[in-house]
């Protein structure tokens, strides 16, 4: 378990980018050029070959490192100090109260947008946000309307984690999903997405986007419509 130095020793380091090139050169293009069987090796190496991309802080990159060290500890001693002895206690209440509530919001209504989105690119074909009292009554969250009647969806964000579970969202919401079919006609899907590494989002189920084009048809087909050639 790391220390609680090395925590802050390495928000420093990443900070004030210490890490980059132009401090301690390209360390993994120069690891595989080494190609080290020790640690001895690694080090005898990277003193004798690699030099940072910027100025060199001295003779030798010895001396270059510990230079950087010292402008490490400068800014930790100094700023990073004098920052921490400006926060407040209500600075921490808003932060806290900020990432709870209103960043888990915007982030789970952008997570909806972008899933929305990327259905109707796929479908070629409008989807519409449901009314209030639609996802009160029916628990959707969008619908495609197709003629007198309409096709639900809901957007359900789940993690990895909660993806083997993700069957127990059809039933309990299923008698509020068979009130939607018979009352406007058609199914309704859940959609869900997932954040992969680097913040993509996208359909984990990605077989409901042909169910969703097949229930498209066979209302279409019932209204008497022309099959839409771009879904």
């Amino acid at each position: 378990m790391r220390s609680s130095k090395e925590w802050v020793l390495n928000i420093a380091f990443n900070r004030w980018q210490f890490n980059r090139p132009r401090y301690v050169g390209r360390l993994s293009e120069s690891i595989r050029a080494c190609a080290p069987r020790t640690l001895e090796d690694w080090e005898r190496y990277y003193f004798e070959n690699v030099r940072p991309e910027g100025p060199l802080l001295g003779h030798d990159m010895r001396e270059h490192l510990a230079e950087v060290a010292r402008r490490l500890y400068v800014k930790i001693s100094e700023q990073l100090r004098a920052e921490i002895d400006q926060i407040t206690e209500k600075d921490c209440l808003d932060y806290v109260h900020d990432v709870v509530i209103r960043r888990t919001f915007e982030g789970y209504v952008t997570e909806k947008k972008t899933i929305y989105e990327q259905l109707e690119e796929r479908l070629g074909v409008e989807i519409l946000p449901a009314p209030d009292e639609w996802d009160r009554r029916y628990n959707v969250d969008f619908y495609i309307p197709v003629g007198n009647k309409a096709v639900g969806i809901q957007v359900k964000p789940i993690t990895y984690q909660q993806a083997p579970e993700a069957h127990r969202w059809h039933e309990w919401m299923g008698r509020s999903h068979a009130r939607f079919q018979q009352e406007q006609g058609g199914k309704v899907f859940v959609v869900f997405s997932i954040t992969e590494k680097g913040g993509r989002k996208r359909i984990w189920n990605e077989e409901v986007v042909e169910a969703i084009r097949e229930e498209l048809g066979r209302l279409r087909a019932e209204a008497g419509e022309e099959p839409d050639q771009g879904a």
